[in-house]
């Protein structure tokens, strides 16, 4: 099977770096950089860029606020889905969003199980709160990559969906 053509649209977008040592400035923020690369190319015109550190309370009150108070459309955050105490990425972000996505986490881990069996470690999630979707990403500048490349040919028409313009996802057949 194909990948559908990756179309581009201007949408605003949020990447939500989660990490204690990024968060601190002991570490480089090499998956945030990545995403902006990538939102970049494909039409992101507001790019909105924090570091948290791995909190729960702290990660859903940022996903909270970009959401309501701004216009995003797309939140990717990036690291604190693995299985690691600290890892609460995906529990602060079931705690905002409104409905489950899981395709998106389910398209990204088989595309990396493909690569290395450390994918099926992946507690990623993906929701919408109102018409913004949330997606968790891993924390490796490379898994971030792979991950991306499996879903973004499908992001434009997600977003053109949840703002309520996206036509019907059902292929004409002749």
């Amino acid at each position: 099977m194909g990948q559908p053509e990756t179309s581009n649209i201007a949408f605003n977008a949020g990447i939500l770096t989660v990490s204690d040592k990024g968060w601190r400035g002991e570490r480089q923020d090499g998956s945030g950089s990545v995403i902006r690369e990538v939102l970049s190319a494909m039409g992101a015109t507001n790019i909105s860029y924090d570091i948290v550190p791995d909190e729960r309370e702290v990660i859903a009150d940022k996903l909270m606020r970009w959401v309501d108070e701004g216009n995003i459309d797309i939140i990717f955050t990036t690291g604190g889905t693995g299985l690691s105490p600290r890892d609460v990425t995906p529990e602060a972000t079931l705690d905002v969003i409104d409905r489950v996505a899981p395709g998106f986490p389910e398209a990204m881990r088989s595309f990396s199980f493909a690569k290395t069996p450390f994918a099926a470690l992946s507690r990623a999630v993906a929701g919408m709160r109102g018409k913004c979707l949330i997606i968790n990403l891993p924390g490796s500048p490379k898994a971030v990559r792979e991950c991306l490349e499996s879903i973004q040919c499908v992001l434009p028409h997600a977003v053109e969906i949840l703002r309520g313009s996206g036509g019907d996802c059902a292929a004409v057949e002749t």
